[in-house]
Protein backbone atom coordinates (compact mmCIF):
# COMPACT_ATOMS: atom_id res chain seq x y z
CA UNK A 1 0.00 0.00 0.00
CA UNK A 2 1.50 3.38 -0.80
CA UNK A 3 2.22 5.13 2.64
CA UNK A 4 1.26 8.50 0.63
CA UNK A 5 -2.08 7.39 0.01
CA UNK A 6 -2.79 5.64 3.43
CA UNK A 7 -1.83 9.14 5.18
CA UNK A 8 -4.32 10.95 2.85
CA UNK A 9 -6.92 8.25 4.11
CA UNK A 10 -6.44 8.93 7.56
CA UNK A 11 -6.62 12.90 6.92
CA UNK A 12 -9.48 12.58 5.34
CA UNK A 13 -11.01 10.46 8.07
CA UNK A 14 -10.66 13.12 10.69
CA UNK A 15 -11.93 15.61 8.23
CA UNK A 16 -14.86 13.82 7.63
CA UNK A 17 -15.62 12.06 10.82
CA UNK A 18 -13.97 14.01 13.77
CA UNK A 19 -16.00 12.97 16.30
CA UNK A 20 -15.49 8.86 15.70
CA UNK A 21 -11.17 9.98 14.88
CA UNK A 22 -11.04 11.77 18.78
CA UNK A 23 -14.71 12.13 20.41
CA UNK A 24 -15.58 15.23 22.36
CA UNK A 25 -14.81 15.19 26.00
CA UNK A 26 -18.44 15.14 26.62
CA UNK A 27 -19.37 11.93 24.42
CA UNK A 28 -16.29 10.18 26.65
CA UNK A 29 -17.97 11.05 29.44
CA UNK A 30 -21.07 9.62 29.17
CA UNK A 31 -19.40 6.60 27.41
CA UNK A 32 -17.11 6.18 30.65
CA UNK A 33 -20.37 6.25 32.68
CA UNK A 34 -22.31 3.75 30.32
CA UNK A 35 -19.96 1.18 30.90
CA UNK A 36 -19.28 2.07 34.28
CA UNK A 37 -22.83 1.46 35.21
CA UNK A 38 -22.94 -1.58 33.15
CA UNK A 39 -19.78 -3.08 35.41
CA UNK A 40 -22.21 -1.94 38.48
CA UNK A 41 -24.89 -3.84 37.31
CA UNK A 42 -22.91 -6.62 36.49
CA UNK A 43 -20.84 -7.00 39.84
CA UNK A 44 -24.37 -6.41 41.38
CA UNK A 45 -25.94 -9.34 39.65
CA UNK A 46 -22.87 -11.43 40.76
CA UNK A 47 -23.43 -10.81 44.27
CA UNK A 48 -27.01 -10.67 44.47
CA UNK A 49 -27.28 -14.40 42.38
CA UNK A 50 -24.81 -15.80 44.71
CA UNK A 51 -22.08 -16.62 41.78
CA UNK A 52 -19.40 -18.97 43.16
CA UNK A 53 -16.38 -19.90 41.31
CA UNK A 54 -16.52 -23.21 43.85
CA UNK A 55 -19.79 -24.33 43.51
CA UNK A 56 -18.98 -23.86 39.91
CA UNK A 57 -16.12 -26.22 40.21
CA UNK A 58 -17.91 -28.34 42.07
CA UNK A 59 -20.92 -28.65 39.87
CA UNK A 60 -18.53 -28.95 36.74
CA UNK A 61 -17.08 -32.20 38.97
CA UNK A 62 -20.76 -33.50 39.32
CA UNK A 63 -21.37 -33.03 35.53
CA UNK A 64 -18.56 -35.18 34.44
CA UNK A 65 -19.66 -37.91 36.63
CA UNK A 66 -23.30 -37.60 35.26
CA UNK A 67 -21.42 -37.92 31.30
CA UNK A 68 -19.36 -40.72 32.29
CA UNK A 69 -22.86 -42.17 33.52
CA UNK A 70 -24.22 -40.80 30.27
CA UNK A 71 -22.20 -43.25 28.25
CA UNK A 72 -22.74 -45.52 26.64
CA UNK A 73 -26.42 -44.37 24.94
CA UNK A 74 -29.16 -46.69 25.57
CA UNK A 75 -33.11 -46.80 25.08
CA UNK A 76 -33.08 -49.74 27.31
CA UNK A 77 -35.65 -51.93 25.35
CA UNK A 78 -37.90 -48.48 24.82
CA UNK A 79 -37.11 -47.68 21.37
CA UNK A 80 -40.34 -47.76 20.07
CA UNK A 81 -42.09 -45.52 23.26
CA UNK A 82 -39.42 -42.66 22.72
CA UNK A 83 -39.73 -42.61 18.85
CA UNK A 84 -43.27 -42.14 19.33
CA UNK A 85 -43.06 -39.66 21.60
CA UNK A 86 -40.69 -37.86 19.28
CA UNK A 87 -42.77 -38.19 16.68
CA UNK A 88 -45.67 -36.47 19.38
CA UNK A 89 -43.20 -33.93 20.05
CA UNK A 90 -42.84 -32.86 15.77
CA UNK A 91 -46.32 -33.02 15.59
CA UNK A 92 -47.11 -30.60 18.10
CA UNK A 93 -44.40 -28.04 17.21
CA UNK A 94 -46.17 -28.12 13.52
CA UNK A 95 -49.26 -28.22 14.44
CA UNK A 96 -48.92 -25.48 16.83
CA UNK A 97 -46.68 -23.42 14.28
CA UNK A 98 -49.14 -23.91 11.74
CA UNK A 99 -52.43 -22.83 13.23
CA UNK A 100 -50.68 -19.57 14.65
CA UNK A 101 -49.47 -18.90 11.50
CA UNK A 102 -52.96 -19.21 10.33
CA UNK A 103 -54.15 -16.76 12.83
CA UNK A 104 -51.77 -14.76 12.87
CA UNK A 105 -52.34 -13.72 8.91
CA UNK A 106 -55.41 -11.94 9.34
CA UNK A 107 -54.30 -10.23 12.42
CA UNK A 108 -50.95 -9.47 10.45
CA UNK A 109 -53.17 -7.20 8.29
CA UNK A 110 -54.57 -5.76 10.70
CA UNK A 111 -52.05 -4.52 12.69
CA UNK A 112 -50.19 -3.22 9.20
CA UNK A 113 -50.24 0.68 8.37
CA UNK A 114 -53.05 1.39 5.24
CA UNK A 115 -54.62 -2.24 5.46
CA UNK A 116 -57.43 -3.01 7.64
CA UNK A 117 -59.12 -0.78 9.52
CA UNK A 118 -57.89 2.32 10.98
CA UNK A 119 -55.56 3.71 13.76
CA UNK A 120 -58.12 2.53 16.45
CA UNK A 121 -57.94 -1.50 15.48
CA UNK A 122 -53.75 -1.21 14.31
CA UNK A 123 -53.06 -0.03 18.07
CA UNK A 124 -55.64 -2.49 19.30
CA UNK A 125 -54.14 -5.37 17.33
CA UNK A 126 -50.18 -4.52 18.33
CA UNK A 127 -50.96 -4.25 22.18
CA UNK A 128 -53.10 -7.47 21.97
CA UNK A 129 -49.93 -9.27 20.35
CA UNK A 130 -47.62 -7.73 22.80
CA UNK A 131 -49.60 -8.85 25.69
CA UNK A 132 -49.71 -12.66 24.19
CA UNK A 133 -45.60 -12.46 23.07
CA UNK A 134 -44.99 -11.07 26.61
CA UNK A 135 -45.87 -14.29 28.14
CA UNK A 136 -43.44 -17.56 27.43
CA UNK A 137 -44.24 -20.78 26.22
CA UNK A 138 -44.32 -22.78 29.54
CA UNK A 139 -46.69 -20.43 31.47
CA UNK A 140 -49.40 -20.79 28.46
CA UNK A 141 -48.60 -24.68 28.51
CA UNK A 142 -49.42 -24.60 32.30
CA UNK A 143 -52.47 -22.48 32.27
CA UNK A 144 -53.77 -25.02 28.89
CA UNK A 145 -52.94 -27.67 30.84
CA UNK A 146 -55.25 -26.47 33.55
CA UNK A 147 -57.89 -25.89 30.80
CA UNK A 148 -58.10 -28.96 28.91
CA UNK A 149 -55.82 -31.29 31.38
CA UNK A 150 -53.05 -32.75 30.41
CA UNK A 151 -51.64 -34.41 26.97
CA UNK A 152 -50.94 -33.32 23.36
CA UNK A 153 -53.14 -30.76 22.72
CA UNK A 154 -52.48 -28.49 25.72
CA UNK A 155 -49.19 -29.00 24.17
CA UNK A 156 -50.74 -27.86 20.75
CA UNK A 157 -52.59 -24.98 22.09
CA UNK A 158 -49.32 -23.31 24.40
CA UNK A 159 -47.43 -23.01 20.83
CA UNK A 160 -50.10 -21.62 18.99
CA UNK A 161 -51.13 -18.85 21.62
CA UNK A 162 -47.43 -18.07 22.14
CA UNK A 163 -46.72 -18.02 18.16
CA UNK A 164 -49.71 -15.75 17.79
CA UNK A 165 -48.33 -12.87 19.05
CA UNK A 166 -44.97 -13.52 17.50
CA UNK A 167 -46.38 -14.00 14.26
CA UNK A 168 -48.52 -11.07 14.48
CA UNK A 169 -46.11 -8.68 14.63
CA UNK A 170 -43.60 -9.99 12.01
CA UNK A 171 -46.23 -10.87 9.28
CA UNK A 172 -47.40 -7.06 10.12
CA UNK A 173 -43.75 -5.74 9.29
CA UNK A 174 -43.42 -7.60 6.39
CA UNK A 175 -46.32 -6.41 4.76
CA UNK A 176 -45.53 -2.38 5.96
CA UNK A 177 -42.55 -3.24 3.68
CA UNK A 178 -43.82 -4.09 0.25
CA UNK A 179 -43.68 -2.52 -2.51
CA UNK A 180 -46.51 -0.33 -3.11
CA UNK A 181 -46.64 -0.22 -6.92
CA UNK A 182 -48.41 -3.48 -7.25
CA UNK A 183 -51.17 -2.54 -4.95
CA UNK A 184 -51.55 0.80 -6.79
CA UNK A 185 -51.99 -1.26 -9.79
CA UNK A 186 -54.60 -3.59 -8.35
CA UNK A 187 -56.34 -0.22 -7.49
CA UNK A 188 -56.38 1.50 -10.63
CA UNK A 189 -58.25 -1.55 -12.20
CA UNK A 190 -60.78 -1.45 -9.80
CA UNK A 191 -59.97 -3.40 -7.75
CA UNK A 192 -61.12 -3.14 -3.81
CA UNK A 193 -59.03 -3.14 -0.26
CA UNK A 194 -59.95 -7.31 -0.95
CA UNK A 195 -58.07 -7.55 -4.05
CA UNK A 196 -55.31 -5.19 -3.29
CA UNK A 197 -54.37 -7.61 -0.43
CA UNK A 198 -54.83 -10.62 -2.70
CA UNK A 199 -53.31 -10.09 -5.65
CA UNK A 200 -50.81 -6.73 -4.83
CA UNK A 201 -49.59 -7.50 -1.43
CA UNK A 202 -49.88 -11.02 -0.91
CA UNK A 203 -47.77 -12.61 -3.40
CA UNK A 204 -44.95 -9.99 -2.38
CA UNK A 205 -44.64 -11.19 1.32
CA UNK A 206 -45.50 -15.20 1.01
CA UNK A 207 -41.53 -16.24 1.08
CA UNK A 208 -41.17 -14.59 3.88
CA UNK A 209 -43.60 -15.66 5.84
CA UNK A 210 -43.58 -19.12 4.82
CA UNK A 211 -39.87 -18.78 5.61
CA UNK A 212 -40.18 -17.57 9.33
CA UNK A 213 -42.69 -20.06 9.64
CA UNK A 214 -40.62 -22.44 8.75
CA UNK A 215 -37.95 -21.07 10.92
CA UNK A 216 -40.47 -21.13 13.91
CA UNK A 217 -40.89 -24.80 13.36
CA UNK A 218 -37.71 -25.58 13.75
CA UNK A 219 -37.23 -23.55 17.37
CA UNK A 220 -40.73 -24.79 18.40
CA UNK A 221 -39.44 -28.84 18.28
CA UNK A 222 -37.17 -27.32 20.85
CA UNK A 223 -40.23 -25.50 22.74
CA UNK A 224 -42.52 -28.63 22.18
CA UNK A 225 -39.84 -30.56 24.64
CA UNK A 226 -39.92 -28.08 27.33
CA UNK A 227 -43.27 -28.10 27.14
CA UNK A 228 -43.67 -31.92 27.75
CA UNK A 229 -41.82 -31.55 31.05
CA UNK A 230 -44.67 -30.37 32.60
CA UNK A 231 -47.21 -32.85 31.27
CA UNK A 232 -48.22 -30.95 27.75
CA UNK A 233 -47.09 -34.21 26.03
CA UNK A 234 -44.37 -35.51 23.83
CA UNK A 235 -40.97 -36.83 24.66
CA UNK A 236 -40.17 -34.18 27.14
CA UNK A 237 -42.59 -36.22 29.52
CA UNK A 238 -40.24 -39.21 29.17
CA UNK A 239 -37.17 -37.13 29.63
CA UNK A 240 -37.97 -35.85 32.85
CA UNK A 241 -38.90 -39.33 33.89
CA UNK A 242 -35.31 -41.10 32.85
CA UNK A 243 -33.59 -38.04 34.74
CA UNK A 244 -35.93 -38.16 37.90
CA UNK A 245 -34.93 -41.99 38.31
CA UNK A 246 -31.21 -41.94 37.13
CA UNK A 247 -31.66 -43.85 34.15
CA UNK A 248 -28.64 -41.60 32.56
CA UNK A 249 -27.98 -43.71 29.64
CA UNK A 250 -31.55 -43.56 28.29
CA UNK A 251 -31.53 -40.01 29.23
CA UNK A 252 -28.47 -39.44 26.54
CA UNK A 253 -30.35 -41.42 24.12
CA UNK A 254 -33.63 -38.99 24.30
CA UNK A 255 -31.17 -36.15 24.08
CA UNK A 256 -29.23 -37.80 21.02
CA UNK A 257 -32.57 -38.24 19.47
CA UNK A 258 -33.84 -34.87 20.30
CA UNK A 259 -30.26 -33.26 19.00
CA UNK A 260 -30.71 -35.90 15.58
CA UNK A 261 -33.99 -34.06 14.98
CA UNK A 262 -34.12 -30.71 15.64
CA UNK A 263 -30.60 -30.91 12.91
CA UNK A 264 -32.87 -32.67 10.53
CA UNK A 265 -35.29 -29.45 10.52
CA UNK A 266 -33.12 -26.97 10.88
CA UNK A 267 -31.17 -28.18 7.39
CA UNK A 268 -34.41 -29.03 5.74
CA UNK A 269 -36.06 -25.84 6.78
CA UNK A 270 -32.99 -24.18 5.62
CA UNK A 271 -32.70 -25.61 2.06
CA UNK A 272 -36.50 -24.22 2.00
CA UNK A 273 -36.19 -21.12 2.98
CA UNK A 274 -33.07 -20.49 1.00
CA UNK A 275 -34.93 -21.50 -2.36
CA UNK A 276 -37.92 -19.61 -1.35
CA UNK A 277 -35.45 -16.27 -0.99
CA UNK A 278 -34.12 -17.35 -3.71
CA UNK A 279 -36.85 -17.46 -6.18
CA UNK A 280 -38.36 -14.07 -4.59
CA UNK A 281 -35.38 -12.58 -5.78
CA UNK A 282 -35.41 -14.16 -9.14
CA UNK A 283 -38.98 -12.86 -9.77
CA UNK A 284 -38.00 -9.67 -8.68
Amino acid sequence: MNPKASLLDRDSARRNHPGLIRPSLKTRIITSLVVAGMVGVAIFAFARLEFSFARMGSGMAQLATFLGLMVPPSAGGSAATFFKALGETVAIAFLGTLLAAAIALPLGFMAAKGMIGGWAMRFLTRRFSDTIRGVDTLIWALIWINVVGLGPFAGVLAIMTSDIGSFTKLFSEAIEATDRKPAEGVTSTGGNRLHVMRFGVLPQVMPVLISQTLYYFESNTRSATIIGIVGAGGIGLHLAEMIRTFEWDRVAFIILMILATVAAIDFLSSRLRTRLIGLRRAEA
